[in-house]
């Protein structure tokens, strides 16, 4: 049974930048870039997974 990431955020561009969005209790900035052929990309600190909107499914 796969696990879901602890949060999942859309975005629009294939380069994004995670720092575990909680100020000082954070941790370093890290860049990601999205792969084209699976649309998201997880962080390697805190598991956020960052989907591109291409690949966002429809609610």
């Amino acid at each position: 049974m796969p696990i879901d990431a602890p949060e999942t955020v859309v975005v629009s561009t294939w380069k994004v930048a995670c720092d575990g969005g909680e100020g000082a209790l954070g941790h370093p900035r890290v860049w990601l870039t999205i792969p084209h052929e699976t649309g998201f990309v997880e962080c390697g600190y805190c598991d956020r997974r960052f989907v591109h909107e291409t690949f966002a499914q429809a609610k």
